[in-house]
């Protein structure tokens, strides 16, 4: 019995805070103010520094489950975006690229995972993020403002390891067109939206719990960044933001090549199954120096399924060269 449990313990984590369902690319509550309204034409240089906490691992009816205990991510981001003066259906033609790099440090309450201990971490860069096509629009006098951005790539460098149930390494692709649109009611009251949809490619030897790897396609995934601010200056806003997350389609294993006893192709099946959930809201504050500008947000997780409920906070400085 101990044995059974120990099994069905391991595998709930890694299917759900080792990130097994969908391909979890995005940093969920990257943006937030005013990310419709694109920079001017030229180059603008983004910092987001990024911590992630949770203590809460959440069932797929929201309870939370036994064998975890906490998870803290760090995130640095260099992010270059380059507008051009050229016009393509009235927008303005832009590009950009992302660094990053990621630290995670997982704990359980019980031995757990490829290498059956407590404690799991890991340092990286995961992957690049590159768009060859962005467009810019400013409609309505300045009222609305829309960025479309084909597909933000994420270029995976290959270097997932898979004993570590913290690795962040990666080792398949992901595309993912991007909406993001702000709309000004007033010259103070602003309501920013960008909307994403993920795409993601085959990842070979996937590592499972119970000692095995396997081919398999992550599902594809749905997601938002939200904000309503107010300008208390024309420099200075104060708002709400969060975001909404949503796996919309089952991961796909290839079970073609595997030979493993019934017992476990069962078990990976319902590892398949697993879709996650999960909403967050939080305060925040933006400011704006002459060609700097900075924002702090934090935001708290709630009705999380099949995923960990914690809380961030992001912070980004900009300039506009």
């Amino acid at each position: 019995m101990k044995l059974f449990l120990a099994f069905f313990l391991s595998l709930v984590f890694l299917s759900q805070v080792a990130f097994a369902g969908g391909g979890k690319a995005y940093p969920l509550g990257a943006e937030g103010f005013l990310v419709g309204a694109a920079p001017p034409p030229g180059l603008t240089v983004l910092n987001y520094a990024y911590f992630y906490t949770a203590d809460e691992l959440k069932d797929s009816d929201g309870d939370e489950m036994a064998v975890f205990d906490d998870v803290t991510v760090w995130a640095e981001v260099l992010r270059f975006i380059y507008f051009t003066k050229k016009k393509l259906f009235g927008g303005t033609y832009g590009q950009h690229f992302f660094l990053l790099a990621v630290n995670v440090d997982m704990d359980f309450k019980a031995p757990v995972g490829p290498k059956h201990k407590k404690h799991y971490d890991d340092f990286d860069v995961p992957y690049l993020i590159y768009s060859p096509f962005l467009l810019s629009w400013h409609l309505m006098q300045g009222k609305l403002h829309l960025v479309l951005d084909i597909a933000d790539i994420y270029i995976p460098l290959s270097n997932e390891d898979d004993d570590n149930l913290a690795s962040v390494g990666r080792n398949f692709w992901t595309f993912e067109p991007v909406l993001a649109i702000t709309y000004m009611f007033t010259p103070q009251l602003a309501a920013s939206l960008k909307l994403m949809y993920d795409f993601n490619t085959e990842q070979d030897d996937y590592p499972t719990p119970m000692g095995v790897t396997i081919d398999r396609t992550p599902g594809q995934e749905f997601h938002f960044d939200w904000c309503v601010s107010y300008a208390l200056r024309p420099n200075l806003r104060l708002g709400i933001t969060g975001y909404y997350y949503r796996q919309v389609k089952n991961d796909d294993f290839d079970f073609d090549d595997f030979s493993g006893p019934p017992a476990l192709k069962a078990a990976l099946k319902d590892l398949e199954d697993n879709q996650g959930l999960v909403w967050a809201i939080g305060p925040g504050i933006w400011y704006q120096k002459g060609k700097l500008f900075l924002s702090l947000r934090a935001q708290f997780e709630f009705g999380a399924r099949e995923m960990t409920e914690g809380q961030n906070v992001w912070f980004k400085l900009g300039y506009v060269f």
